[in-house]
C-alpha cells in the first residue's frame, strides 16, 4: 500500500505547531524547553507576554521542563481543570526532561521547531525557525491582546 497522499478517515486530524521557549542568560547562552502545541505567535507568543512577562516568571516556566501545552485548562484525560496554566509532560507521568542550554543564539535557533521564543532584555522575542519558510530566522512580531 502506498502512503503518498494517504489521509486517515477517522478525525480528529491534529497537527502541532512546535516551539522552543528560552531565556537568555548573562553570558548570552540560552536555556530553553520544548513546547509541543500552539507555538505560533498569536497564541504561545501572546500567552508568554500575558502570563510570563518577567525574568522570574519565564525562569520558573522553563524550570518545569518540556511542555505539552503552554496555556490550557484541559487535563490529560481532556476534562476541564479549575484553572489554566502550563501542562508539562511530567504531569502525565513522563520523565523530567531538563531545559537545554545552547551557547549562543545561532545554536538556539537551529532547533527544528517552527518558532523560537527568547526572554531577553525584559521582553519576549520570537523567531521564525521554519527552515522551509521565506522568513526563516527572521524575527516575528508577537501580537498583544487588546482589551476593550
Amino acid at each position: 500500500m502506498s502512503y503518498v497522499g494517504f489521509v486517515p478517515e477517522t478525525p480528529p486530524f491534529q497537527m502541532a505547531t512546535r516551539s522552543r521557549i528560552g531565556i537568555q542568560l548573562a553570558d548570552q547562552s540560552i536555556l530553553s524547553v520544548y513546547c509541543h502545541w500552539d507555538g505560533y505567535p498569536e497564541f504561545n507568543g501572546a500567552k508568554l507576554v500575558e502570563h510570563f512577562n518577567s525574568y522570574d516568571a519565564a525562569a520558573e516556566l522553563i524550570d518545569g521542563g518540556d511542555i505539552s501545552a503552554l496555556w490550557t485548562d484541559q487535563s490529560w484525560d481532556m476534562t476541564t481543570l479549575p484553572t489554566s496554566g502550563p501542562r508539562y509532560f511530567t504531569s502525565r507521568g513522563d520523565e523530567y526532561i531538563a531545559p537545554r542550554l545552547d551557547s549562543n543564539l545561532e545554536k538556539y535557533l537551529a532547533n527544528g521547531e517552527e518558532y523560537a521564543y527568547i526572554f531577553k532584555d525584559d521582553e519576549w522575542v520570537c523567531y521564525n525557525t521554519k527552515s522551509w519558510s521565506e522568513e526563516y530566522l527572521q524575527q516575528v512580531e508577537i501580537p498583544v491582546a487588546v482589551t476593550v
